[in-house]
């Protein structure tokens, strides 16, 4: 079970991220101004498209490279990724944070920040973990 501050640990730890409250001042981290994770409570909206299934604890929004990206952990983890018509057409997704480990938060949360960093930035950090960098990135829906 993650929490919020593993959510805060984890974003600052990536270059180049600040916390800046979104428009509703609720919580967000940013990248070059771009935000990539994100608090992102349940609006009425979303509990009635969700019904019985609407998650009752904290909600973390987080940018995914592609839609295709967001079908699959959509599809892999139930439990975890969900979605609302808000967010249909945009790369993100959201998580119930006390459903998900912590490893499995610190992969999205560092892939989140790759869809959103510039690509000098992404390509620097991704050669010094070794890893190739990540193609892709997609728009972010205002929270």
């Amino acid at each position: 079970m993650a929490t919020w501050d593993d959510v805060h640990r984890l974003t600052s730890a990536l270059p180049e991220v600040t916390e800046r409250p979104s428009y509703d001042g609720r919580p967000a981290w940013r990248v070059k101004d771009k935000a990539f994770t994100w608090e992102r409570p349940l609006r009425k909206a979303d509990l009635a498209a969700l019904g019985p299934d609407a998650p009752e604890g904290p909600v973390l929004a987080a940018s995914v490279p592609d839609l295709g990206a967001k079908e699959a952990l959509l599809a892999d983890d139930p439990a975890v990724y969900f979605t609302t018509p808000h967010f249909d057409g945009y790369a993100a997704i959201l998580v119930r944070l006390d459903e998900i480990t912590v490893p499995e938060l610190e992969e999205l949360v560092t892939e989140a920040w790759l869809c959103r960093a510039p690509k000098r930035l992404a390509k620097q950090y991704e050669a010094g973990r070794g890893a190739p960098p990540v193609e892709g990135g997609g728009g972010t829906p205002r929270a």
